[in-house]
């Protein structure tokens, strides 16, 4: 298995490497510092990232995009990392739903919003599941109980669907222009047999944004509330069949389905090099004791440790980017999201004990830690690890 890299993977690696640096760096403690969640969001750097590629990089090349393929995604989003995690999710969750629209939707869907995605430096993507009693049992639903799962309902009156009901933690909630959403389209029915997708941009009537969420960690990331009032979605927007929604994603086997466990996997490797670099910096340059750090056993020992594991989660993230670009049928991109949930948060947590001895409360160092936190809510970790062992027990 050669993981050398062609010369376009290298060339948008460099891209990412250098707006990451002069760009995404010299803003990211600054965005975190502010106190209220709406105002952590910056259009300037999501526009000239945009200008870049980095919003519409994985729309097919025939379509208006650029259509890179899996490993160049989990380079860049690494890199765009580095400089901040929550920025680079804000990009790559424009590819994550850029995945979906492509394997599921219909061409006139395809034709009708691809075109405004990709013209607008500011076209942001979401998609709406999560709701305030509706979580984990969203993604591990119970198979006969039509009480479990998701509440917001849609009810058909001609060519609209009436759509009443919340959803919570929405990503990109606050700044996305089109939403898929995930809806009850019969009450009566398990979550799996009853639910419909709808594509909702965010000027849909009766549609408004709620609460912005205030977190400790990727507070650049917007997750927002979003209220359903009698909204009415015409029905040209519904993804596939009525009660449709699980077997249409379910038919998605590389896009979007593994993507999002490749992304956040990819997204921590650039957490854990950024920690890595903080580390190295520090114990190169600060003594203890008047011994310098580096010369410690103790350091050497941690250092150690971050550097085994950032490698084997960089070996694991380009064997399942390598694995999706082949079609080979694999667990791999959801195990990697899983070794990447305990390996960003030991490799952060060991960066800030090297700074706290010399420097407690490092403000980039401490900023890590926090960011690192949401790996252990992101996706539905447990549940994703439960899944995954269902289906290798067979």
């Amino acid at each position: 298995m050669d993981f050398s890299l062609n010369e376009e993977q290298q060339s948008w690696q460099q891209k990412a490497r250098k707006f990451a640096r002069e760009e995404i760096a010299p803003i990211s403690l600054e965005r975190d510092r502010i106190a209220d969640p709406l105002r952590t969001f910056d259009w300037e750097i999501i526009r000239k990232g945009s200008k870049l590629g980095f919003r519409t990089a994985v729309v097919a090349k025939e379509r208006g995009g650029h259509g890179i393929d899996f490993v160049t995604q989990a380079l860049v989003m690494a890199e765009l990392a580095k400089g901040d995690s929550a920025i680079s999710k804000t990009f790559s969750q424009c590819w994550k739903w850029s995945h979906l629209i492509a394997a599921v939707c219909s061409e006139e869907q395809k034709e009708r919003f691809l075109k405004p995605f990709l013209a607008d430096d500011t076209y942001v993507l979401g998609y709406g599941l999560t709701e305030p009693s509706a979580g984990s049992d969203n993604r591990l639903p119970p198979e006969e109980d039509p009480k479990a799962g998701l509440k917001l309902r849609a009810e058909r009156r001609g060519d609209e669907w009436i759509l009443n009901g919340d959803k919570v933690f929405i990503a990109n909630g606050s700044v996305a222009k089109l939403f898929f959403l995930t809806v009850r389209t019969n009450q009566n029915a398990p979550l799996r047999e009853g639910t419909s997708m709808f594509l909702v941009p965010s000027d849909t009537p009766g549609f408004r944004v709620g609460k912005v969420f205030n977190k400790s960690g990727w507070r650049f990331y917007q997750n927002a509330e979003l209220i359903f009032e009698d909204a009415r979605v015409p029905h040209t927007n519904l993804v596939g069949e009525v009660n449709g929604a699980f077997q249409r994603r379910d038919g998605d086997t590389t896009g979007d389905a593994m993507f999002g466990s490749l992304e956040l996997a990819a997204n921590a490797l650039g957490v854990c090099e950024a920690a890595w670099e903080q580390a190295l910096l520090l114990v190169r340059t600060r003594k203890e004791g008047g011994k310098p750090l580096k010369d410690q056993q103790r350091v050497q020992l941690k250092l150690n440790r971050m550097r085994m594991l950032t490698e084997a989660l960089t070996s694991y993230v380009l064997r399942s980017a390598w694995e999706l670009d082949r079609n080979i049928p694999s667990e791999n991109a959801s195990l990697a999201m899983n070794l990447s949930t305990d390996v960003i948060q030991e490799v952060t947590e060991l960066n800030l004990d090297l700074h706290d001895t010399v420097e407690p409360l490092n403000p980039a160092a401490e900023k890590l830690v926090r960011d690192s936190i949401i790996w252990s809510h992101l996706a539905g970790d447990t549940v994703q690890r439960l899944r995954v062992a269902r289906r290798l027990a067979g």
